[in-house]
This record gives structure tokens, C-alpha cells and sequence, in this order.
């Protein structure tokens, strides 16, 4: 495995410091991952606890060894993160300081060949993020008629040739590897199209591991309950690295930043003011970021922070 380098740290430290420095906070970790954000928020900050979610029971006993040293301030839980509000019910803490999403796959996942995630690496079809539930995309692959898949590679991958891809899927159908879908999907595209846009495979992949990980529904589902766990003063930091989630999170926080008091009325109503102020509007990465860690070349960073209770 490759060095486990956190996206955006130092602007993820600042944004989620506790906001009366050196008194308790909660902090939610929703992705934990190989706990890199983790350990430097439960570093720089003595009285801060930590909840740490993942769907990913390798990554999160990577995460309680590399976490250790902070476990009486930690609760991990193997959970998805749209189980957001009934994890911190039963923590006792339904209210907190900050909530982190660090999207997509994780560090591990691309690094693991055998877990299905990378082109560039030929293994099983596999892409689920917890490896004992749901279906692979292999079965994703072999199973869904040509105009589900190909809906699957457009809505979730915006691929142009979906039909051709899934209609190549289905003529080779049993497709079990990484590598042989890797090359189907290259000879659906035309050469000219290959040229340009990196990988021709990087779409189609994408879209399965959303489609095996049902990643948009919770996503939808898990913002707007992480917004409504935030007291007064926490703040919400999102990490996106691809347009459909970026997008999701800009309409997320959209809403509860704006007034909505009625057209009209010569003055604006407090209970209808804003929630959220914006702290980061889609930051993306500067170029010595880059240049130090590859993968967050895509990153785009969100962030608001609560600043009245919802009526």
C-alpha cells in the first residue's frame, strides 16, 4: 500500500478546529478511511472526540491500530454515513462541532488490486466498499439488461457511449475481471474518442462503484442529516473529486444558506434567514498540493458553518 497521504489537510484542520479552542468538541469523521484526517484532528486538538464512520471493516481496523493512542476520545463504527443520526443517538451526542466528508474511494481500496476498484490492475470485479454485503460489479455487469447498464454508465459515469459499452458488455458476457472490462470498453470507444479525456475506462468504473455502492442515495440522504446535527458554530467540510457529488453537495448547502423570506416583505424575517454561512464555495487544490499527493488534482472543497438554529 502506498503512503496514505490526506487531501486538503491543513484547510481541513483550520476549518474544523473546535470553535472555543482547547474546550471538549465532538467531531464526525463520515468517511474515515485510513484515518489520516483523524489522527491530525485528534493531534491538534487534546479535548476534541472523534466518531469515525466507515463502511469498510478492513479500513476501519487499519484505522483502530493507527488511532490507538487517542482511543479514550474515539468511537469508531462500521457504519455508512446516511446512518449518521442514529450513530450519534446512540453515542449520546445527536448534536456536534463538525462533520467531514472525505467522498469517493479511498486510498486503500485503489491501492488493493484484489478489491476490484482500478483499471489499471487486472483482478476480480468486485467495488464494494464492504466486502461482505450488496452485489459486485460483476454481478452488476452480467445481470442488468443493456438499457439498465447503460443508464448506469450515463446517469453515474456521463459516459457518451454507454450503449456502445453495454452492449459490448453483453455480447462477452460472462465479464469477471477488471482487465477484460477494461478492454471491452476500449474497443467500444471510437479511436478518436480514446485520444483524449485520460483512461476510456475511468467513467465506466466510476459508475459501477457508484451504482454497487448505492454512494449517490447516501450521500443524499446523509448532507442534509449532518447539517441538522450541527450546534451553532459547528461546521460541515465535504471533499468531492467528481462533478455528480460536487454538485449534490453545492445544492445541499445551498438551501439552508439562503433566506427564504417571502418575495415581497419589505424587511427580512429572522426565522427565515439563513442556517449555514459558506466558508469554501468549491476551493480546489493549489499546485504544490498537487504536486505533493496526485489525487487531489480533482479535489473540490465545501464547507459552511451553522449560524442559527432551523425554526
Amino acid at each position: 500500500m502506498t503512503e496514505h497521504v490526506p487531501v486538503l489537510l491543513d484547510r481541513v484542520l483550520a476549518l474544523l478546529a473546535p470553535p472555543l479552542s482547547g474546550q471538549p468538541a465532538v467531531v464526525v469523521d463520515a468517511t474515515l478511511g485510513l484515518g489520516g484526517h483523524a489522527e491530525a484532528l485528534l493531534s491538534a486538538h487534546p479535548q476534541l472526540t472523534l466518531v469515525g464512520l466507515d463502511r469498510d471493516p478492513e479500513a476501519l481496523a487499519h484505522s483502530e491500530q493507527r488511532l490507538a493512542p487517542f482511543a479514550e476520545r474515539l468511537h469508531l463504527v462500521h457504519a455508512v454515513y446516511d446512518r449518521m443520526p442514529e450513530v450519534l443517538a446512540e453515542l449520546g451526542h445527536p448534536r456536534v462541532d463538525g462533520v467531514l466528508f472525505d467522498l469517493g474511494v479511498s486510498s486503500m481500496q485503489l491501492d488493493r488490486a484484489e478489491r476490484g476498484f482500478a483499471y489499471a490492475q487486472d483482478a476480480p470485479l468486485d467495488m464494494r466498499m464492504d466486502q461482505h454485503a450488496g452485489p459486485t460489479a460483476a454481478d452488476v455487469v452480467n445481470t442488468y439488461p443493456v438499457a439498465d447498464l447503460a443508464r448506469v454508465l450515463r446517469e453515474y459515469g456521463e459516459e457518451r457511449f454507454a450503449r456502445r459499452i453495454a452492449q459490448a458488455i453483453e455480447r462477452d458476457r460472462p465479464v469477471t475481471s477488471t482487465a477484460r472490462l477494461a478492454e471491452l470498453i476500449r474497443g467500444a470507444i471510437p479511436a478518436p474518442a480514446r485520444r483524449t479525456g485520460g483512461h476510456p475506462a475511468k467513467r465506466t468504473f466510476q459508475a459501477l462503484r457508484i451504482e454497487v455502492n448505492g454512494e449517490l442515495d447516501a450521500l443524499r440522504a446523509a448532507l442534509p442529516a449532518a447539517v441538522a446535527a450541527l450546534r451553532v458554530g459547528g461546521r460541515i467540510v465535504v471533499l468531492s473529486y467528481q462533478s455528480l457529488e460536487d454538485r449534490l453537495v453545492k445544492r445541499a448547502l445551498a438551501g439552508p444558506s439562503s433566506d427564504t423570506t417571502p418575495v415581497g416583505l419589505p424587511v427580512p424575517i429572522a426565522e427565515h434567514g439563513p442556517q449555514l454561512r459558506l466558508l469554501a464555495r468549491g476551493d480546489g487544490p493549489s499546485a504544490a498540493e498537487v504536486a505533493a499527493n496526485s489525487r487531489a488534482a480533482s479535489v473540490r472543497l465545501r464547507a459552511a458553518e451553522r449560524i442559527r438554529e432551523a425554526s
